[in-house]
């Protein structure tokens, strides 16, 4: 067995070993990885921090301490809740150390509330956060369509709640019904009903699955942990950004769950979602008739009174010779005076285009040549003193960017060695740091470094068979030898 170098502390002595702060550190995390590997840890959320690699950090706290904990990302995304600040909680998962900053720390595996005050706490708060958003507002819920040709259903397709649609529907007035099978509680349920919801929106509006012009989200009655996926923030924000009306009915008349705000309307059951989707046919086509025939006696009333009141006014109507007596009389005398008026009109038009013809002499071909060869001349000279004015600013622009090029080139040059100046420097520097890095600066010291056949370090003797060889190096050198029985 290979002896310890002479300057390391004897054991049998009764001198306290030296330990590395890595192997106090390692055998620390070690101790309580196996003590406390697996713990229940009830308290209240303090700062939680989603970090940008997916993993949270927060911490669990009651009145007199505070212990830090961490959700891995793979872990995160698979929890049913989301932690919030003030959140009562029951968390799972092992104690460890962090040895770059001395101290432990809680790993979360598993996270749910302390019963369902919690519950009932968290919702209120995202309540209120979501409210307060605009996400409830009355203004922004859509009318239901009088008569959807296609209504979406989103729930079990093997539960009691997609047959009652269906039926109430089929009692009703029967529409074509297109069902996004989803899960209705569990860790996945917020994130399929929410795809399902975005997934209607999006269909084509003539694509081979008909959209729908109605959607109705349904589950069944439930306890407040059956029904929290529809009160996941997901859900909500994917009903009220919904351009396709959605009717919320989760639960029975007395739960009310998130979505149910969101919803452009509540109903209390997943049958009175059908009876408001679509009305009764029956009824419709009683109420068509009826009007049909309040409609023919209503045109026989109003023909009868026409008839009758063209007959009152043809008896009130004058002769036809005397409705054409004035008319005549204006004839003739306009037939007298047609002659004299006529002559009058030529004579105003005769001197109106005399006077025309005299003022379109100043438009004439060669008085509008002349002055457009004026104007011409004019710019001519114009543009000649322009050009000359144009030249003598470009040049002085150009001296002065060869001055400002000068300038900028001697700045180059010193920025430059400036620059490689400091790369030497802090290259030495660097070189430095690392040979005090170096484990060859302990083995000057007088330690030495134990490795096994393979070449690993040997960290403990109680890890080496009998009779196994390994090597030392000391700062000299390397010998080899075996562990004796």
């Amino acid at each position: 067995m290979a002896r310890a170098p002479s300057n390391t502390p004897d054991l049998l002595s009764g001198n306290d070993p030296e330990w590395s702060v890595s192997e106090l550190s390692g055998a620390l995390k070690r101790t309580l990885e196996d003590r406390f590997g697996h713990v229940r840890v009830r308290g209240e959320l303090g700062a939680v921090k989603v970090h940008s690699s997916g993993h949270v950090y927060l911490d669990i706290k009651d009145d007199k301490s505070t212990l830090a904990a961490v959700i891995w990302k793979g872990n995160f995304g698979r929890m049913r809740i989301r932690p919030e600040m003030g959140m009562e909680v029951v968390a799972t998962g092992k104690i460890t150390t962090y040895a770059g900053s001395s101290k432990y720390q809680l790993i979360i595996e598993t996270l749910e509330p302390a019963g369902v005050g919690a519950l009932l706490a968290q919702l209120e708060i995202r309540r209120k956060k979501l409210s307060a958003e605009g996400l409830f507002d009355e203004a922004r819920k859509q009318l239901l369509p009088f008569l959807p040709e296609a209504i979406g259903v989103i729930t079990s397709p093997t539960g009691a709640v997609i047959r009652d649609i269906i039926h109430r529907l089929e009692d009703r007035f029967p529409r074509r019904v297109i069902v996004w099978p989803v899960r209705v509680q569990g860790e996945t349920c917020a994130a399929e009903v929410a795809a399902a919801i975005n997934g209607f929106n999006a269909l084509p509006d003539n694509g081979p699955v008909p959209k729908p012009d109605l959607l109705i989200v349904a589950r069944g009655g439930g306890s407040l942990e059956d029904l929290w996926g529809f009160n996941d923030e997901a859900v909500v924000r994917a009903a009220a950004d919904s351009f396709i009306p959605l009717i919320a009915a989760v639960g029975h008349e007395t739960d009310w769950t998130l979505i149910d705000y969101a919803a452009d309307k509540r109903a209390p059951t997943p049958t009175g979602a059908a009876e408001m989707a679509v009305p009764v046919r029956a009824e419709l086509l009683s109420r068509v008739d009826d009007n049909g025939r309040r409609l023919r006696t209503g045109l026989r009333r109003f023909v009868d009174g026409l008839k009758t009141e063209f007959r009152s006014a043809a008896r009130a109507f004058p002769a036809a010779d005397d409705l054409l007596a004035d008319p005549r009389r204006r004839l003739d005398l306009a037939t007298t005076r047609l002659p004299a008026g006529l002559a009058r009109n030529a004579q105003r038009h005769r001197a109106r285009l005399t006077e025309n013809a005299r003022r379109l002499q100043k438009f004439s071909p060669e008085a509008r040549l002349a002055a457009f060869t004026a104007r011409l001349d004019g710019l001519g000279r114009r543009l000649a003193a322009a050009r000359d004015a144009n030249l003598r600013a470009e040049k002085r622009a150009l001296v002065e960017r060869g001055k400002r090029l000068a300038d900028l080139d001697v700045r180059r040059r010193t920025a430059f060695v400036t620059r490689l100046n400091r790369l030497n420097d802090r290259l030495g520097a660097l070189g430095q740091l690392l040979t005090s890095y170096s484990y060859h600066g302990v083995l000057e010291r007088g330690f030495a470094l134990v490795r096994d056949e393979t070449g690993a370090p040997v960290r403990s003797a109680k890890t080496l068979a009998a009779d196994a060889a390994i090597s030392i190096e000391f700062a000299d050198g390397t010998i080899t030898a075996r562990r004796d029985q």
